[in-house]
């Protein structure tokens, strides 16, 4: 039996842009537009969890007002 060498894990797919940010108002972070708990527990998440999260950010980005994304 030969031991193999280790593999590091494949990456996980984010969305984040180090910009670190939560609106008040919507709880979206301003750089990914996650909810601080999709943050927190991505690494937990499944593929699917994040592929479908990954789908809806686009679609959150009207939650956040214009005028405090200007600022990023």
């Amino acid at each position: 039996m030969t031991d193999q060498p280790r593999r590091p894990p494949a990456p996980i797919k984010t969305p984040c842009i180090k910009v670190c940010v939560i609106d008040g108002e919507s709880g979206l972070c301003m750089g990914c537009y996650r909810q601080l708990s999709e943050v927190a527990g991505w690494a937990k998440l499944t593929d699917d969890d994040r592929a479908r999260i990954m789908a809806e950010l686009a679609g959150r980005r009207e939650r956040i007002s214009p005028e405090k994304l200007a600022m990023f």
